[in-house]
């Protein structure tokens, strides 16, 4: 497996964050991996509500489930998308946010995403129009811990994965068709 690989099978979710802060130019490589996440017909219908101070992440954390998640991360980011665009809005918020956790991943930076309880304290902030909402928010900081994904191998990754079989998801079509 090649090293985009292995980021991707390597990647798990982190709750606590080392409070260093991210650099600049971290931040900004990040929110670009987000921006050039594909869209239904191309529509890109979100916007990203960045925090990195205190006091503005200690604001928005009462909206999520996991409050401390985003009060501790250096780097947190509201993924907010137009309604008007129905379902397809959330499946593309779904994949600007993979792209950000996984690339931010290839970049030694953790992440975790936080589902929205309350959405009263991203409201209170007033840049949110009537048609948007925020389906969840990322936290992202570094590791209190070093990780290093090269630690163990693809397979490895794999094998360890609490998921459900390959072969439980998986329903080939190909082989339904044949059956008459």
């Amino acid at each position: 497996m090649n090293e985009a690989g292995l980021t991707i099978v390597s990647k798990r979710d982190h709750r606590d964050f080392d409070p260093t802060p991210l650099p600049d130019l971290l931040i900004r490589q990040i929110l670009e991996f987000g921006r050039l996440a594909g869209s239904a017909r191309n529509l890109q219908p979100w916007r990203f509500l960045v925090a990195t101070s205190l006091e503005v992440r200690a604001r928005l954390a009462p909206a999520v489930y996991v409050p401390p998640m985003i009060q501790t991360a250096p780097l947190v980011v509201a993924i907010a998308v137009d309604t008007r665009f129905s379902q397809l809005a959330l499946m593309d918020a779904g994949r600007t946010a993979q792209n950000m956790m996984i690339g931010a991943w290839g970049e030694g930076v953790v992440s975790c995403p936080n589902g929205v309880a309350d959405p009263a304290p991203l409201q209170a902030f007033g840049v949110l129009s009537d048609t948007e909402i925020v389906p969840t928010i990322l936290a992202f900081g570094f590791p209190r811990v070093p990780r290093d994904p090269a630690r163990r191998s693809a397979e490895r990754w794999i094998a360890g994965a609490r998921r459900r079989p390959l072969d439980e998801v998986v329903v080939s079509l190909d082989d339904l068709s044949t059956r008459g």
